[in-house]
């Protein structure tokens, strides 16, 4: 019994002096901020993470299922009419990537079952434009699909799977999800200055930017709340980009285009015109009566004169 007694006072006194036994650095604090700060909001909210999850999962299915009225089109009209299938090539490379992240990460089965969905959506999206498309645009896209399916897809999982292991495995892919879906935010940049120098948001639907605006803000919340940044923090950026095409679109959406406003500018220039050429063709068609009035003339006066036709350089209509 007094042995036992004693054993708390050794643990407790051996406690006491473990933080100072070793001095910590400076270094080892900052990175440790970010991992404590990690750890008190990852799992602390199962609830709210679960909504959040349900939430991103609704709403980037009707972000999935916005192009279907463009492919209705394609189907009825039998072409894909310029339109390119790069957007749903890059769509079911980050589905595929995005599940491979879950199932190395684990505990992210919101993530596997609205990007399983993704899939399905976006092969389907791309067997219809290879059925439609022209030949050309058909090679081009088989190409992407090699390219980013085939080659991206498949190298990622080999090089993974054979020279890192255990955890390292899911931080690599992770920062391979996180630097991808960057860049898939920053995309619509190019759609934000077309707008802005054409004063139009004719090619930026806002329904589709509120819908993405949404499932950023969803997505962001459940990363935070699960304690993933590689989910939380593109989702800031896809945010920040869906605000400003929503601030755009309430700017230019009752302004004339100026592409529009050049075509008027055009047509006022051509009505302003029409008289002159009238005027122009009038006064044609009246010297060459005085014209053939001046040789009927001459060719009475003398009968015996032998005169070579004239004929005229240039067409003229004459209006009814």
């Amino acid at each position: 019994m007094h042995h036992s007694s004693e054993a708390p006072d050794r643990a407790t006194a051996t406690s006491s002096r473990q933080p100072f036994s070793e001095p910590l650095h400076s270094s080892e604090c900052v990175i440790s901020k970010p991992r404590f700060v990690k750890m008190m909001i990852a799992g602390q909210f199962p609830h709210l993470t679960l909504v959040f999850g349900l939430l991103g999962n609704v709403v980037s299915f009707m972000v999935f299922l916005s192009p279907m009225p463009t492919f209705y089109k394609v189907y009825k009209k039998k072409s894909t009419e310029g339109f390119q299938s790069i957007p749903y090539v890059v769509g079911l490379f980050s589905a595929m990537l995005w599940i491979y992240y879950a199932l190395l990460k684990g505990n992210a089965m919101l993530l596997i079952t609205i990007n399983s969905v993704g899939i399905v959506i976006q092969t389907f999206y791309i067997c219809v434009f290879l059925i439609y498309a022209p030949k050309k645009a058909r090679m081009e896209s088989v190409k992407l699909i090699i390219l980013f399916i085939v080659v991206g897809f498949g190298l990622i999982v080999l090089l993974t799977e054979f020279l890192a292991k255990g955890v390292k495995r899911g931080v690599i892919v992770g920062w391979i999800c996180l630097v991808f879906s960057l860049c898939v935010f920053v995309a619509p940049l190019g759609v934000l200055r077309q707008v802005i120098k054409t004063k139009s948001v004719e090619y930026m639907p806002i329904l589709l930017s509120l819908a993405l605006t949404l499932s950023a803000v969803m997505w962001f919340f459940y990363g935070l709340l699960l304690g993933d940044y590689n989910i939380a923090i593109p989702n800031t950026l896809g945010f920040t980009f869906g605000i400003i095409q929503i601030i755009l679109y309430f700017i230019f959406k009752n302004k004339k285009p100026v592409i529009n406003d050049k075509i008027t500018e055009f047509k006022e220039r051509m009505s302003m015109d029409e008289p002159r050429t009238s005027e122009i063709k009038d006064q044609n068609t009246i010297d060459m009566v005085k014209l053939n009035a001046i040789m009927r003339s001459e060719n009475t006066q003398n009968p015996q004169t032998v005169r070579s036709p004239i004929v005229a350089s240039h067409t003229i209509e004459v209006a009814a």
